[in-house]
């Protein structure tokens, strides 16, 4: 579904109004598993100043303390018999209501094991062989478990859902010279808006201003402020830092990058791992099981047993109950990876489901695409070479055919040449062929821009020394004839070679570099990067055969990135697929698993790093609680621990797998 966005912000999801939003981001063991630890959802009141929320709790804990220290300590006359049960019931009441309007709902719906009337069995049992203290105490600590989950939950809820509050509410938008707010989804493609510092952007643009300091933090987690000039993209949600700018709308706010990047934590959240289901599949067999095992303990002793007595193997059956639920499993493995998901926003990564970060935590193969990804993206024309006979002709040819492209190198080439405006009226039956460049009719003349590849499906016949150049060249024709070439650079990014080490830090044994570009120049970038396999010249069905050669190879998890149109096969085949946000096209982040929002490669290692301690801290809590319940069903099943052990085997657990899913929240990947 970015760290200084992701902050405790309160968002008002009633009042939420954009329609393609789902409110129900949430962690509600109830509606899949048949237990209700962990009900959560958008019209649950959890507002934690709030004194319904621990009134009840208050009141309990009074009456309970009041009531231990007059059994135990002053032990008053009075205090017996009905007096004594009036005490706890009034005690127990306000913690044991909740439990049973959640469970009379449960029922309703044919759910008749879950954790609610898991305790109110336990607890109603405890009443009646007249343990009331323990009674009380037992849907107090559940109460109080609950609250502390609830509280989890909701930290891990809102470090995604504050992305909520970055979305523009409004957008001042110029319209015959007169400005007026209105709303984002009614400004069109094409209208002028206006951001005051301060404010955010509310759709993506090109700025018209000379130039404007934004802090792009919402979108990528970078807190430094970024300057963008004029020309350059601004999206939505970014803040203005200084004066007043004009943006040219490029894109409907439903298209927006800010409205992907919402629609993406809101599947996040649907998407369940592996992990996961089994443990809520488990949770749904596991529950009636154990309801029959503790009638079991109640009844099978009383064939067997001379001096049976009802009482004690009730009193065990009930401590069996409570130390059985399965709640701290059901929540705090969910919660690990929301927390995951969490954490992943606030570096500027998105992963689109809890599966990804399970997969990619076995990542051991890295493909990484060249341009964009390792290197800027951003491409200057060196040098150009004309045969032709008037060389500003084959220009303004090759102008007006790279107009149609949104490549970098289209880019580089209509930035050399910005007072050149070609008009779309001349240029027909534009076809961008992937991996080898562009064909078109300009004034009725079939142009070619384009590799070497290009030229040789053409059959044009060109200047063989071009192939020795080490930079990256356009070759032209015209009309079939070869009429001259651009020489266009690029340079590997900073954060490169920070990026391959991390990687080969974390045990990744196979990096490898593929590209459509020259082998010559992606042997140079390997080089520089100390990568020992790159791949040049390849076409996109080229990248998806290395992909899958790789694959073949069974032990292999093979994480793909990229950023272009032309990456989107590889990154559909691959088993986890990577797009760089920053710069990255459409296509790309449509069909990526997961979407890096900055342009630094070294976010993949993040990914992995936050995926692998997810992971852990899922084993963690799976490993402790099914040991420390064991080892107390055992003995509860002999006698040997009581309801206080059983409160702690459920709640103690429960808390303490919760405290430990919670870390993912706090833990700084930078």
């Amino acid at each position: 579904m970015v760290q200084d966005s992701f902050k405790n912000i309160e968002v008002d999801l009633d009042n939420y109004k954009d329609p393609n939003f789902n409110k129900n981001i949430e962690v509600d063991c109830n509606k899949d598993v048949g237990c209700g630890c962990g009900e959560i959802s958008s019209n649950t009141e959890l507002n934690e100043s709030s004194w319904k929320t621990y009134m009840p709790i208050i009141v309990t804990v009074a009456l309970f303390i009041g009531g231990v220290l007059l059994d135990f300590i002053l032990k008053p006359l009075f205090f017996t018999g009905n007096i004594r049960l009036f005490w706890y019931i009034i005690a127990y009441l306000p913690v044991a209501l909740p439990a049973f309007k959640h469970a009379g709902n449960a029922i309703l719906q044919k759910d008749f094991f879950n954790e609610f009337t898991l305790m109110i069995v336990a607890t109603l049992g405890a009443f009646f062989i007249g343990e009331y203290p323990e009674a009380v105490a037992v849907m107090l600590f559940y109460t109080i478990g609950e609250m502390f989950q609830n509280s989890a939950v909701l930290k891990a809820r809102k470090n995604i859902k504050s992305l909520l509050d970055v979305r523009p509410d409004s957008a001042t938008v110029v319209r015959n010279g007169v400005t007026s707010v209105v709303s984002p989804e009614s400004v069109s493609i094409g209208e002028i808006v206006q951001v005051k510092a301060g404010e955010k952007a509310p759709l993506d643009g090109t700025l018209l201003s000379s130039k404007g300091s934004f802090n792009t933090s919402a979108l990528t987690g970078e807190s430094v402020p970024r300057t963008i000039r004029e020309g350059e993209q601004v999206l939505a949600g970014m803040v203005n830092l200084n004066s007043v700018v004009d943006i040219n709308v490029e894109k409907k706010y439903e298209d927006s990058s800010l409205a992907r990047v919402l629609e993406m934590v809101q599947e996040a959240s649907s998407r369940k791992s592996k992990t996961e289901l089994f443990i809520r599949k488990f949770a749904r067999i596991y529950t009636p099981i154990v309801f029959a095992l503790a009638l079991a303990i109640t009844v099978i002793p009383s064939f067997i047993l001379a001096d049976y007595l009802f009482s004690d193997w009730l009193y065990l059956a009930l401590v069996f109950l409570v130390i059985s639920c399965p709640c701290a499993l059901v929540i705090s493995i969910p919660l690990s990876y929301f927390g995951g998901i969490g954490a992943a926003s606030r570096n500027g990564i998105l992963f689109k489901g809890a599966n990804y970060l399970d997969m990619i935590a076995k990542a051991n193969t890295v493909v990484i695409d060249k341009t964009g990804t390792l290197t800027e993206g951003v491409f200057q024309v060196q040098n150009i070479v004309s045969v032709y006979p008037e060389k500003e002709k084959m220009i303004e040819f090759a102008v007006g055919l790279e107009s149609q492209s949104n490549h970098p190198i289209a880019k580089a080439i209509l930035e050399y040449f910005p007072n050149i405006v070609p008009s779309n009226n001349n240029i027909k039956e534009v076809e961008e062929i992937a991996g080898h460049g562009m064909k078109g009719f300009i004034n009725g003349q079939e142009v070619l821009a384009g590799n070497s590849k290009l030229m040789k499906l053409y059959e044009v016949e060109y200047e063989k020394k071009i192939d020795d150049i080490k930079e990256t060249t356009v070759i032209i024709a015209i009309n079939n004839q070869y009429a001259g070439y651009f020489v266009i650079s690029d340079k590997v990014k900073e954060d490169s070679r920070n990026a391959i080490r991390q990687l080969k830090k974390l045990g990744v044994k196979t990096i490898m570099m593929l590209s459509g570009d020259k082998k010559s120049i992606v042997d140079d970038v390997a080089e520089k990067l100390n990568m020992n396999l790159a791949y040049g010249d390849l076409l996109p069905e080229d990248k998806v055969y290395h992909i899958q050669e790789l694959k073949k190879d069974k032990d292999n998890l093979v994480v793909f990135v990229g950023d272009g149109i032309n990456d989107a096969p590889a990154l559909a085949i691959s088993d986890v697929g990577i797009a760089m946000g920053g710069m990255g096209s459409d296509a790309a982040i449509e069909i990526a698993d997961v979407v890096i929002q900055t342009d630094h490669p070294s976010k993949i290692a993040t990914a992995i790093q936050i995926a692998r301690s997810t992971r852990v801290i899922v084993i963690q809590n799976i490993v402790f609680a099914l040991g420390v319940k064991s080892l107390i069903m055992l003995l509860g099943a002999f006698g040997i621990a009581s309801m206080w052990e059983a409160v702690f085997a459920d709640v103690g657990v429960s808390l303490i797998a919760i405290l430990n899913s919670v870390r993912m929240l706090r833990k700084d990947f930078k």
